[in-house]
C-alpha cells in the first residue's frame, strides 16, 4: 500500500475556497493510488471563532487561572472541528473518509500538557481505516498520555503530527500544505528576488526553522529526518512543485530534482533579542550565572564565554528579569544592550569550506551593518546585529552568496 500524509494549515480549511483547494489535493493523491491520509490545523486565524488563540482568550476571559489539562481539553478542540467538517467535505464530494483525533489515530505523548513529547505511534488504527478505502481525516496538534488524558503538542503541532504519522505509516512522502509556494532563500518581505528552493536537506531545513524560518516546525524535521521520510512543502492554492526536504542529494536525484552544488541555501532572521555582557572574573560565576538563568527558564544563545566575562543574548521581554537574577548574583559589572536582532546563513555546503566567514564579514561591512557577536556550527554562521539593520543585512548577505540563482 503506497501511503501519503497530506497536512493543510488552518487557512486551508477555513473557507470553501479553502476546501475546494483541499478536496483537489486529496482526489489528485487517491486518483494517483495512494492511501490517503490527511491532517489538519484548527481553522483560521486569531479572531476566527475556531483558531486556537481564540480559544485561549474565550477561556482566559472566563477565568483568571485554567488548568493545564482543561486549557488541553479546550485547544484540541479547534482540530477537531476541522477534521470533522473536511471528512464531511470529502465525503459528500465522493470521497470516502473518517475523522479522527489525535488519539484515535495512535499517538501516544508524555504527560507535559501545553508542550507533550510524541513518545509512540500505533499505526493500526489509521491501517485499519484505509485498508477499508477510507480517506483518514487526523486532528493535527495532540495526542493523549498513558492515563488516554488529552494533550496538545505546542505550536507548530499539526506538522509534527504529520510527520510522526508519516514514519509510523511508512509513508512515501509527508506533504506539507501552506500558504507560500515552498521554502524560501530569504523571508521576501525583505529580499524582493528571495526564490523558491526545489529541494533542500533535513539538517539545512532544520536549522532554517530554528534560526528564524517559519515554514516547517523543526521537531517534524527532526521526526521526518529519524524515519527517513521525505518532506514536501507546497502551496495550498498553486500547482507550483514547491520544497523537497530529503536526507541526501542522491534522494534528490531519485525524485528528479536538481541538487545544487552550492555552499549557502538561506539567509534567516530573528528579531526580539538582548545583548548581556557581564565581567565574571575567574572564580565560578559563569556556571551559577547560566544555572540561575535556566532556574528562571531564560534561554540564552549566540554564547560567548571566557576566562574574564561572558556574553550572550536572550529574548528582550527578558532583559529585565535577567538583569536582576546577574545583580541578585553580585554580578553589577554588566552591560545590556537592547534592539537587537540575528542573522544567519545556512548551508551544508560550509562545512569544512574555507571564507564563507570572510564573505559574511565583508557583505556586513559593506552594508554599514555592525556585527555586535557571532555563534557558529558546521552549517550556520550567526552574526547578532541591530535589529534596526536587519533587512540591509538579509539583503546583502543574500546578494553576497548569490541565492537569487539557486
Amino acid at each position: 500500500m503506497r501511503i501519503i500524509v497530506q497536512k493543510f494549515g488552518g487557512t486551508s480549511v477555513a473557507t470553501a475556497e479553502g476546501r475546494e483547494a483541499v478536496l483537489r489535493r486529496v482526489r489528485q493523491a487517491v486518483q494517483d493510488g495512494y492511501a490517503t491520509v490527511v491532517v489538519v490545523s484548527a481553522m483560521g486565524r486569531q479572531g476566527d471563532p475556531y483558531a486556537t488563540d481564540t480559544l485561549i482568550q474565550l477561556v482566559n476571559s472566563a477565568s483568571a487561572e485554567v488548568a493545564p489539562r482543561e486549557m488541553d481539553l479546550l485547544l484540541s478542540c479547534g482540530e477537531i472541528i476541522s477534521s470533522v467538517v473536511m471528512a464531511a467535505h470529502l465525503s459528500a464530494h465522493g470521497i470516502p473518509a473518517v475523522a479522527l483525533t489525535g488519539g484515535q489515530a495512535g499517538i501516544q505523548t508524555d504527560g507535559n500538557h501545553g508542550a507533550a513529547q510524541i513518545i509512540k505511534v500505533d499505526p493500526t488504527p489509521v491501517l485499519n481505516r484505509l485498508r477499508e478505502g477510507l480517506v483518514v481525516v487526523v486532528a493535527g496538534f495532540q495526542g493523549v498520555n498513558a492515563a488516554g488524558e488529552v494533550t496538545t503538542l505546542g505550536r507548530g503541532g499539526s506538522d509534527t503530527t504529520a510527520a510522526a504519522l508519516g514514519g509510523a505509516l511508512r509513508a512515501e512522502v509527508v506533504e506539507i500544505y501552506t500558504d507560500v509556494d515552498g521554502v524560501k532563500t530569504a523571508d521576501p518581505r525583505l529580499v524582493a528576488e528571495a526564490r523558491t528552493l526545489s529541494v533542500t536537506t533535513y539538517d539545512e531545513i532544520a536549522q532554517m526553522a530554528h534560526y528564524g524560518a517559519k515554514v516547517v516546525h523543526p521537531r517534524a524535521v527532526e521526526i521526518a529526518m529519524q524515519h527517513r521520510v521525505p518532506i514536501r512543502v507546497r502551496s495550498t492554492f498553486s500547482d507550483a512543485p514547491g520544497t523537497l526536504i530529503t536526507y541526501s542529494a542522491e534522494a534528490g536525484v531519485m525524485w528528479s530534482e536538481p541538487f545544487a552544488d552550492r555552499i549557502v541555501t538561506a539567509v534567516t532572521h530573528v528579531v526580539g533579542l538582548a545583548q548581556v555582557v557581564v565581567k565574571t572574573g575567574r572564580d565560578w560565576a559563569t556556571p551559577r550565572l547560566f544555572r540561575r538563568l535556566a532556574n528562571a527558564g531564560i534561554s540564552v544563545d549566540l554564547i560567548s564565554v571566557s576566562l574574564e566575562s561572558s556574553a550572550f543574548s536572550i529574548p528582550e521581554q527578558r532583559a529585565a528579569q535577567a538583569e536582576m537574577i546577574l545583580t541578585e548574583l553580585g554580578l553589577v559589572d554588566l552591560q545590556v544592550r537592547h534592539g537587537c536582532a540575528k542573522v544567519t546563513v545556512v548551508g551544508s555546503g560550509m562545512r569544512g569550506r574555507p571564507g564563507v566567514m570572510a564573505t559574511v564579514a565583508e557583505a556586513l561591512y559593506a552594508a554599514e551593518v555592525p556585527i555586535w557577536q557571532t555563534a557558529d556550527s558546521h552549517v550556520t554562521i550567526s552574526c547578532l546585529i541591530p535589529a534596526s539593520d536587519v533587512q540591509r543585512a538579509v539583503q546583502a548577505l543574500h546578494d553576497a552568496f548569490e541565492l537569487s540563482k539557486v
